[in-house]
């Protein structure tokens, strides 16, 4: 009877991180679509130069900074249920303005509130995934909730990209908009309505003087912000101009032209295909005995050299080749670096902690958009660009294998003692 209760409450637990992370892919839609139209068609909505079109991509990070403390403030007095419904509104309103206006001042305003909008849904997974999840399977719903949200890039790169092309980028972004309702429903009815924590266990939050001030979670912080500057920030968005530059506007395919967008929204999109099986199983593999770190090392050496080649002019398909890989080795990297700053967290504030690492994410996907157009403006070349992603993972690598060594070192030192 109590085996039966335990299996229909992690059922039940699991259906809640599911539908959260689906109604976040739905709202995500829009915003994945702009990385990989905007940069070919940012004059249709009203913006001048490219400069433009990196602080566009980059200011929905670069709000949720300062805003992620005070959207964690608020979710410690509201259910999780109504974080959601607020974050489901404000990506409609943000979507249907995209639709509507342009210019520069309009499309800061929008992506300031998707800013906000990104952090109530972000944190509010983060949340439920701390609350619902054990040391044994927290690498697996990790990986399930990052895979099942980004089934939405894989919507708004791959339709959005093709939609764009054959018709507009607003009437696209309406027609996104229209489909997000539905997402409303599905937060009635599926995430959970507890408030995570009532007035009581405030006080106490504020009475733990536990530092998060030390080694793993500031290593884990910083591989979390450098990971998301490169594949959130820079290979996100400039993915399609590196295909701009290689194969010019058009690609041949089998006698048939394709635009570059569309091309680069497929291939994008490629990713969120095995998304929600690669990190489940990548997640299942970190929970067993070898742990975690084994597997994020390995990652990070293999998938840095991917930027390497990526720049090197070569045939379509070896691109495509290595640009696969390249991604896959982002998947497991993403769900690795969350899945260990989840199991940091349990062991210290995990309030904070969670708070810091995600103003650290935005920090790192916010100025990767923006300092590299701003390089790409000044005369930098792509290689100079991916060379500095490659050199990020080999600091992020080396990082946890000293640590990791040093941490060896000592427990046989103590052992031996």
């Amino acid at each position: 009877m109590i085996k039966q209760k335990k299996q229909n409450m992690i059922i039940k637990n699991n259906k809640s991180i599911d539908v959260c992370a689906l109604v976040t892919a739905i709202c995500l839609l829009a915003d994945s679509m702009l990385y990989v139209a905007l940069p070919i068609y940012f004059r249709d909505v009203g913006l001048q130069s490219m400069w433009e079109v990196g602080l566009i991509l980059s200011l929905n990070r670069l709000v949720r900074i300062p805003l992620n403390p005070f959207v964690s403030f608020i979710y410690a007095r509201i259910q999780l249920r109504t974080g959601f419904l607020i974050s489901v509104v404000l990506a409609i309103v943000t979507t249907v303005g995209y639709g509507v206006f342009q210019g520069l001042l309009y499309w800061i305003l929008l992506r300031i509130v998707w800013g906000l909008a990104w952090s109530f849904f972000r944190l509010g997974g983060f949340f439920l995934i701390l609350d619902t999840a054990t040391n044994e399977n927290r690498g697996e719903l990790m990986g399930r909730y990052n895979g099942l949200y980004r089934l939405g890039s894989l919507g708004g790169m791959v339709v959005g990209g093709i939609c764009v092309s054959l018709t507009s980028l607003s009437f696209t972004a309406l027609l996104f908009a229209s489909v997000m309702i539905v997402s409303i429903p599905l937060t009635l009815i599926y995430i959970p309505v507890k408030q995570r924590e009532n007035a009581e266990s405030v006080i106490e939050m504020k009475q733990i003087e536990n530092s998060i001030v030390t080694k793993p979670v500031l290593l884990a912080i910083t591989s979390g912000m450098l990971l998301a500057f490169i594949i959130q920030g820079l290979f996100a968005s400039t993915i399609s101009l590196v295909m701009f530059e290689h194969f010019t506007e058009e690609v041949f395919l089998f006698g048939v032209s394709i635009g570059v967008a569309a091309v680069s929204g497929v291939l994008q999109g490629i990713r969120w295909v095995w998304e929600p099986f690669l990190a489940v199983k990548v997640g299942k593999w970190s929970d067993g005995k070898y742990g975690r770190f084994p597997l994020f090392i390995s990652f990070l050496v293999f998938g840095s050299l991917g930027f390497i080649l990526i720049p090197l002019h070569t045939p379509f398909f070896v691109f495509v080749f290595i640009v696969v890989l390249t991604m896959v080795c982002s998947t497991a990297l993403t769900t690795l670096v969350d899945a260990i700053t989840t199991d940091i967290a349990k062991t210290y504030n995990q309030h904070r902690v969670i708070t810091w690492y995600t103003i650290f994410l935005d920090t790192g996907a916010s100025l990767g958009p923006l300092i590299v157009y701003i390089l790409l403006e000044f005369g930098a070349g792509i290689p100079s660009v991916y060379a500095i992603a490659w050199l990020m993972m080999l600091m992020i690598a080396s990082g946890w294998g000293l640590y990791i060594y040093n941490k060896n070192e000592k427990r046989l030192q103590d052992n031996s003692a």
